[in-house]
């Protein structure tokens, strides 16, 4: 399913990107996107899809979170972006610490031990997230961050498509299966998941530090949080309350923290359809 979710998309990109530039990548650029594509879909997202099926997703959530320390520990060993300051680093370790305090003790509950190729599965999945966030912002894969995130899109879906044949997952997909939720489920995946977001994460990145674009990952179990209490009548707890007010405070400084540094901006050509987006 993610492999015809994110294939999907980026053809669907792919094309809206080319009828509206005169821009064709070149084969270099195709495999740039191949090697971000595996990194990024094939690790990032089907790995952890995989772990999930055997940790807690309280752990599975934690290990995902340390996703900025990977950036910014990539970031300073190739150079791209400039060491960081103290209230760069105390904001990344809080809202680590956030994201344990909005989890809680009883999502690590577990019938049984703990898979350590699942547990060590999680980990690799947010490095190689983050190893492939740093890749496409070192090579510049071509001017357009739309056309770009079209591409990475489209390798992706087709690494995890192989993955899904090699492993025989693809043999168990039947039509009947199939119901109405299913595929609108899909479908918003399809459009908010990959298209938008992933075109937005792809533009931000060459606008952005790294460190700065990677605190995404401390609010979306907030923005999870509260959209289960918005439509899903889920409670909020104090302990709720109080992680959000500790993420909210790690990601304004390690914001703040970089403002203070003097980053030179990368060079950056953004299409008007990501501007309009």
């Amino acid at each position: 399913m993610m492999g015809l979710r994110h294939s999907s998309a980026g053809v669907l990109v792919y094309l809206w990107a080319r009828r509206r530039a005169e821009y064709r990548p070149s084969w270099r650029e195709w495999m740039y996107a191949v090697a971000a594509g595996a990194m990024l879909f094939l690790v990032g997202h089907g790995v952890l899809a995989w772990a999930e099926l055997k940790v807690p997703s309280g752990l599975a959530a934690l290990l995902c979170a340390t996703l900025p320390l990977w950036t910014v520990l990539i970031a300073g060993i190739t150079g791209i972006e400039k060491k960081l300051g103290a209230r760069a680093w105390i904001g990344l370790l809080l809202g680590f610490a956030g994201v344990a305090i909005l989890i809680g003790p009883a999502a690590f509950r577990h019938s049984g031990g703990l898979d350590l190729w699942a547990t060590l599965g999680a980990l690799l999945s947010a490095f190689a997230w983050a190893a492939g966030t740093i890749f496409s912002k070192r090579v510049r894969m071509n001017p357009s961050p739309v056309l770009s995130a079209a591409m990475q899109m489209v390798a992706g879906g087709v690494w995890l498509l192989l993955a899904s044949v090699v492993t025989g997952e693809a043999g168990h997909a039947q039509l009947a299966n199939f119901s109405m939720r299913s595929v609108l489920a899909l479908v918003y995946l399809t459009v908010f998941g990959s298209i938008i977001a992933f075109t937005v994460f792809t533009w931000l990145v060459t606008v952005a530090t790294p460190s700065q674009v990677s605190t995404y990952a401390y609010v979306n179990p907030v923005v999870a949080v509260f959209i289960g209490w918005a439509i899903g009548g889920e409670a909020l707890g104090t302990h709720t309350v109080l992680a959000t007010l500790v993420i909210v405070s790690a990601v304004a400084l390690v914001t703040r923290g970089k403002k203070e540094q003097k980053i030179e901006p990368v060079e950056s050509r953004p299409c008007e359809e990501v501007r309009a987006a």
